[in-house]
């Protein structure tokens, strides 16, 4: 293994323990569990500055002869805007028809076959990774993937209980653009006025007060977690806590749109399928601190 896939890779930020603020008592979509406003203890970790790139990926797959999920069963899910005129025959999702399956599309081909465009988008973030693909690849870099409760605190970077990694104020579609989102009329005209209609570099847009980049928007970020639910109690029937197959993910995509996916929020979550890829999923890694270093507070 690189040394520089280690924790002490100089790009791998140092997040301090203490306790973190996770959840929301401002919930939007109570159907995704994104309350209560919970504060529990987190130990110090190092976070990637930025969702793994094609090209740390590609450095993974020449080491390891890794062959991911979705070339393994032939085919993942593109954006239909993502989907090259050449690719004739596609397969709608029911109630999502945008989201397309596409046979040979996979991190290296993303729109599909003859559609090579991972070397181009070195520095972007590997997509088309299904959860076990990145535990794969945080497994090789001597890491792993970020708990709920790690990548929220990550995520705030010292700001306490704000819906977004910059604080309170919203993006839009006119002016303000803190990260890569949607702009226009979802799922029909992305203006791109942000500077993007599909995923940016890496290391795009202002870092949160820990240095982080793109925790909102961009790609969607698997967790360590499994997707579930918090009890509650719904009129005069109590839910109990509800632990589902999915695992979790966070942060949105550049997808994300308020007036249909409004989860560019750090507390929004939503939960996939181990296996699941898709042009707008990925990941970033975290190291513990190495053997004797300060633990930190």
């Amino acid at each position: 293994m690189t040394a520089s896939l280690t924790a002490n890779r100089p790009d791998a930020i140092s997040i301090p323990g203490g306790m973190a603020t996770w959840g929301t008592s401002r919930p939007l979509i109570r159907s995704d569990g994104e309350g209560p406003l919970r504060q529990s203890p987190v130990a110090p970790f190092r976070l990637s500055r930025g969702a793994i790139t094609h090209a740390e990926f590609a450095a993974f797959v020449a080491e390891t002869g890794y062959v991911t999920e979705a070339e393994h069963v032939g085919w993942s899910f593109v954006f239909f805007t993502q989907v090259p005129e050449q690719v004739k025959s596609t397969e709608g999702v029911p109630g999502a028809p945008w989201w397309r399956r596409v046979d040979g599309s996979c991190w290296r081909h993303i729109g599909g076959p003859d559609c090579s465009q991972a070397e181009a988008r070195a520095d972007h973030p590997v997509v088309h990774v299904s959860w076990n693909d990145a535990l794969a690849y945080c497994t090789w870099a001597g890491g792993r993937l970020p708990t709920e409760r790690e990548w929220e605190h990550a995520a705030r970077g010292g700001l306490g209980d704000v819906r977004f990694p910059w604080g309170d104020t919203e993006p839009d579609d006119e002016s303000n653009f803190p990260c890569n989102i949607w702009q226009g009329r979802f799922p029909q005209e992305n203006t791109g006025q942000d500077g993007y209609t599909t995923t940016a570099p890496t290391l795009s847009f202002r870092p949160n007060e820990y240095g982080l980049y793109n925790l909102v928007g961009n790609v969607w970020e698997w967790t360590a977690d499994s997707f579930s639910l918090p009890a509650r109690r719904v009129g005069t029937n109590y839910q109990p806590k509800r632990t589902t197959d999915e695992k979790l993910a966070k942060g949105g995509s550049f997808l994300c749109h308020k007036s249909y996916c409004f989860r560019y929020r750090i507390a929004a979550r939503i939960g996939n399928t181990a296996d699941s890829s898709t042009t707008h999923m990925g990941f970033r890694v975290a190291w513990d601190p190495a053997p004797g270093a300060p633990r930190g507070i």
